[in-house]
């Protein structure tokens, strides 16, 4: 995920922690979402799709962060 914010996202996980708290979380949506797809866990296409959108919302925050810090 955003490649060339690497370095950047580095920084601010040590530094920010609401860009820490949402890197996580869009790590364990991303790794949940996974698990029910693969029929891991059990769930319907219904739940599937709104942790999909949350997932979005998370990662839509963390580019907006990512792009104000590049910017200063």
């Amino acid at each position: 995920m955003f490649p060339e914010f690497r370095g950047l996202i580095t920084d601010l996980k040590g530094q920010d922690p609401r860009f820490s708290r949402l890197f996580q979380r869009h790590n364990e949506l991303d790794q949940e979402i996974k698990n029910m797809e693969l029929g891991l866990v059990p769930a319907g296409g219904v739940l599937i799709e709104q942790l999909k959108k949350e997932k979005l919302l998370v990662k839509d925050q963390l580019y907006s962060i990512l792009r104000k810090a590049s910017m200063s």
